[in-house]
């Protein structure tokens, strides 16, 4: 049975469709909003007014006119509403929040070494509300906190339900929660990372993100849209066994591409990435080595993934930071020569927003609902 549309729903729309029109414009005049949307001054003129009183939108100057009084150019007021996200990683926490256009107001990483405790949990809870505090956010202004985790995390975004990397399978959102008043989700860092690019590059459509951290992440992004699959776990390349019998793999299997192409596998125990890019560039023969063998894999991988999809492949996460065009040449090279396909061609690409991704993207999806709700 349809649902009956009334009159309040009409009211609502309108009002959507011109806080959207406003957002997407920049800045726009009442009589422009009226004529784009095929609306009556008085009608727009109403929603404006109620937009305004809202915080949601402000007059921002007037445009030029040869003729009258100038009209008033209407633009959105990006802070009317935050976002807070949070990347939790093995020895640090980032914290940051977004306006409603996405942009980062503030951030902060702070040391913290992870512990699957009640203590870590609260301890984590509490720097939230400090920042908070500190950058006098409104408990109104909030919209929510998203916590960017390494593991695969329940649709609703309450529990994480494959988190092996940290220990933290089965943990539930109410151990941050409980400390905090504002709506709080779980998302995976990968998509959180992909969530970001995808914001950012109006270019993507069909591509695979990787996320090339200290652990590796795949996600699938068709016609702009994050792909979570029939059990939220579609993109994740990353446990594709790449060697039979090969390396170990914290998921338990052996040979997996997260055992070759991740940072962690590139690294040696105790060593930095700063460290090892350092050599590199210093021209150590030992870094150079170690350097060529992981391209080499990891070309292998890309070609695999190639073959299945066929699009654009988008390297992110912390690994992107470091490559040079001397690098995208060299593993685009070793690509194209192990692929048995004639159509060579560039559709590997570095992320166009690399810093900072995961927390970024966990607090756009707060964003996200928000203006498709308003």
């Amino acid at each position: 049975m349809l649902k009956n549309i009334t009159v309040s729903d009409i009211k609502k729309n309108n009002l959507s469709l011109i806080f959207n029109l406003i957002y997407n414009t920049g800045k726009i005049s009442k009589q422009e909003i009226a004529t784009r949307l095929n609306l009556s001054l008085p009608t727009v003129s109403q929603k404006l007014v109620q937009l305004e009183k809202q915080g949601l939108i402000s007059k921002n100057g007037h445009f030029e006119s040869s003729v009258g009084r100038r009209a008033a150019a209407y633009s959105i007021c990006p802070r009317a509403r935050i976002s807070i996200g949070v990347g939790v990683y093995r020895k640090k926490i980032v914290i940051l929040s977004t306006d409603l256009k996405g942009d980062v107001c503030f951030s902060e990483s702070i040391e913290k070494t992870f512990e699957n405790s009640e203590n870590y949990y609260r301890d984590v809870a509490y720097l939230i509300k400090d920042f908070i505090l500190e950058k006098n956010y409104l408990t109104d202004q909030l919209l929510g906190i998203g916590f960017a985790m390494s593991g695969l995390t329940s649709v609703d975004g309450n529990k994480i339900i494959f988190g092996k990397t940290f220990g933290y399978t089965g943990l539930d959102i109410t151990v941050f929660s409980r400390y905090l008043n504002y709506p709080c989700s779980f998302f995976h860092d990968a998509k959180c990372a992909a969530n970001t690019e995808i914001w950012f590059n109006e270019e993507i459509t069909d591509a695979l993100y990787l996320s090339m951290e200290r652990y590796l992440g795949g996600v699938s992004i068709i016609n702009g849209q994050i792909q979570m699959g029939e059990n939220g776990h579609c993109g994740a390349v990353e446990h594709m066994q790449l060697v039979p019998d090969g390396r170990d793999c914290y998921c338990g299997k052996k040979g997996c591409i997260e055992s070759y192409c991740s940072i962690s596998a590139l690294l040696l125990a105790d060593e930095r990435t700063d460290d090892f890019f350092k050599a590199l560039r210093d021209g150590s023969p030992e870094h150079m080595t170690r350097w060529d063998d992981y391209l080499k894999t990891l070309a292998v991988a890309l070609d695999n993934f190639h073959q299945i999809l066929d699009r654009k492949i988008i390297l992110g996460g912390k690994l992107s930071y470091y490559l040079i065009d001397e690098d995208m040449d060299k593993l685009i090279e070793l690509t194209n020569s192990v692929s048995v396909f004639p159509d060579k061609g560039n559709f590997i690409q570095l992320s166009k927003y690399p810093k900072d991704a995961v927390s970024v993207g966990a607090s756009l999806y707060f964003i996200q609902d928000f203006l498709q709700q308003i």
